[in-house]
């Protein structure tokens, strides 16, 4: 990591919500005031959460002992921030994570070789409807 670089959170997303946010929103509701879409909706979350939580604790076990590998893995894979939260080389230092801030310079030379391409617009749009392409297969008998 050098001194620009950040890391993320790998917490579980589905859809466009975080799986996190999917099941407390099902423990602080009584069942009576939940759809069965939500229920389905948590139950897949928790799913993904355990998933996660065991293959980052898979990754990080050869370089921490158990105990702390399986904190880490709670950590960056239960919601505990926001999806896009940037987690600073100072922040993952302080988290126990084994990171450096030197960065060899000729690392940085081969990361100029493949530069970002500026971009208009987001890679990534969200859009709260179906998407449909205009062609007149996607159309429903009733636009036609």
């Amino acid at each position: 990591m050098c001194e620009h670089a950040v890391l993320g959170p790998v917490d579980p997303q589905l859809g466009e919500r975080p799986a996190a946010s999917i099941v407390k929103v099902v423990r602080q509701k009584p069942i009576a005031e939940v759809d069965d879409e939500t229920l389905i909706l948590a139950d897949q979350a928790e799913k993904a959460l355990s998933q996660m939580e065991f293959e980052v604790g898979e990754l990080l076990a050869a370089k921490y002992p158990t105990d702390k590998a399986t904190e880490l893995a709670k950590l960056l894979a239960s919601g505990t921030w926001t999806h896009d939260y940037p987690i600073t080389y100072e922040r993952a230092n302080a988290l126990g994570l084994r990171v450096q801030k030197e960065m060899p310079e000729s690392v940085l030379h081969l990361m100029q070789l493949y530069p970002q391409p500026t971009r208009k617009q987001s890679a990534v749009e969200y859009l709260p409807f179906p998407y449909r392409s205009g062609r007149s297969r996607d159309r429903s008998p009733s636009d036609k």
